[in-house]
């Protein structure tokens, strides 16, 4: 099987590419990451992937949409349910470059991560699957998240701190912030009486 892999990093990938290569699947990566802000995230896990890619000798496909303004555009106003369509651009480029480019499957690294709405990839995935013809591989690969993160700390891998919006990366500080202004509210009490 001719497989696409829409792959959102390279340590998210470590796991998924071991085990779909246990099953003799032939893989190609697909960086299509419009989400990933800011620019030097996006840069920086764009160059790791290349380099892990190259190193495993895995053939990748880099479609380099830097898509600040389109992603905020679409998520702004759905702030809450900004994944649902972060999920669907990503894989609607995936399976649309997999049909034209005569692939039998497509797939995404995103099914790796606790921290992803799963029956949510699920989903959209087989939804584009019914709309381009072109086969979605269902896999759960969160037993091997673990495994996949530390093999890719052991081997240097860019690790990232956050899913990749800006929304996510205000999620990450969101205690920090909080206790920041409640003690700047505090200080400006103290200092008004």
């Amino acid at each position: 099987m001719k497989l696409l892999l829409h792959t959102c990093c390279a340590p998210c990938s470590v796991y998924c590419v071991e085990s779909l290569k246990e099953e003799n699947i032939d893989i190609t990566s697909y960086w299509y990451n419009p989400n990933i802000h800011p620019y030097k995230e996006y840069e920086a896990r764009l160059e790791c992937l290349k380099k892990y890619d190259e190193e495993i000798g895995i053939p990748l496909v880099i479609d380099d949409y830097y898509g600040l303004r389109e992603f905020c555009k679409n998520t702004v106003d759905k702030l809450d349910n900004r994944c649902g369509y972060c999920y669907l651009c990503r894989l609607e480029k995936t399976a649309l470059y997999a049909k034209e480019n005569g692939f039998d499957a497509f797939s995404t690294t995103l099914l790796i991560s606790p921290y992803q709405n799963h029956e949510l990839l699920k989903k959209t995935g087989e939804m584009l699957e019914k709309k381009y013809g072109v086969k979605f591989l269902y896999r759960d690969f969160r037993p091997g998240f673990r495994y996949g993160q530390n093999k890719a700390r052991e081997i240097g891998l860019y690790m990232q701190k956050y899913c990749g919006c800006v929304f996510s990366e205000e999620e990450r500080y969101e205690k920090l912030i909080q206790k920041n202004q409640k003690k700047n509210m505090e200080f400006n009490e103290k200092n008004i009486k």
